[in-house]
């Protein structure tokens, strides 16, 4: 095979895929048993290749991200249900219309976050939905930029914005790898109002920073008044549950410019 860039002389897997379409239609080529293991959808879905699955949905992106040159990403959480200002009398409550607001600011911050961009650093990472995920695949793509869009098959319908890079458009079944995928190239995180998917991803990752188990980054948090709102932070630390230090692990912001100050005070 001339485009063969492998280093080593043995027969290329894709070989087989294709001459074992040359065979014969007999009872033995049709049994599940004959064909490829790694073609077998029925084999690869057992139960006993989850561990399996699980390094290859980790692998996959980290292969065609590293292959991409990304090197590090920003990342944006965010509720999926938040409409464009434009778009706000669709809001089914009179609370997600008012939070329209911060889809534009997530436009605008991965907007100016990517015109500082090369490319390969600091590239817009979002979950690849709708709501504050599309804000941040759209600011990035009419800054002139790249980002990665992390989706996950969901019971309704979660299809990619279409404003992710579509060769840096990521589907995953397991919450876990791709919540790694988040974190792992992140070096800064911002969170906009959302709902259980939003509060999840913002305490794993502030769990992950408070227990050493992840570098300190940039940790922004958008809407002051609706995150006091939905949780009691001084109640945690007046408990004991947290330290005094634990609240200083993030910052509350309204617009994209003081957002971007802080990310630029960490360095």
């Amino acid at each position: 095979m001339k485009d063969d860039h492998r280093r080593h002389p043995m027969r290329h897997s894709r070989q087989d895929m294709e001459e074992v379409k040359q065979i014969p239609d007999t009872p033995q080529t049709r049994s599940p048993a004959y064909e490829l293991a790694f073609t077998d959808n029925d084999f690869m879905c057992r139960e006993e290749l989850r561990p399996v699955r699980l390094q290859l949905e980790l692998l996959k992106p980290q292969l065609m991200m590293d292959e991409a040159g990304i090197v590090s990403t920003i990342v944006l959480f965010g509720g999926a249900r938040i409409p464009e200002p434009a778009q706000k009398h669709t809001a089914r409550t009179e609370t997600l219309a008012e939070l329209s607001k911060y889809y534009d600011e997530a436009r605008k911050f991965a907007h100016l976050m990517t015109e500082r961009s090369d490319g390969n650093h600091n590239v817009i990472c979002t979950g690849g939905g709708p709501g504050v995920m599309e804000a941040g695949s759209r600011g990035a793509l009419e800054a002139g930029g790249r980002s990665v869009g992390l989706n996950i098959v969901l019971p309704h319908e979660q299809a990619p914005n279409e404003y992710v890079t579509p060769e840096l458009c990521f589907n995953f079944h397991y919450f876990a790898i791709r919540k790694m995928h988040f974190l792992m190239r992140a070096c800064a995180i911002t969170v906009f109002p959302g709902g259980f998917g939003t509060l999840d991803e913002t305490f794993e990752a502030l769990t992950l920073i408070q227990t050493g188990r992840m570098n300190r980054v940039p940790f922004v948090l958008f809407g002051e008044a609706f995150w006091r709102k939905i949780i009691n932070w001084e109640a945690l630390l007046d408990a004991g549950t947290i330290g005094a230090d634990d609240l200083e692990l993030f910052h509350f912001v309204e617009t994209a410019e003081e957002a971007i100050a802080v990310i630029d005070a960490h360095k």
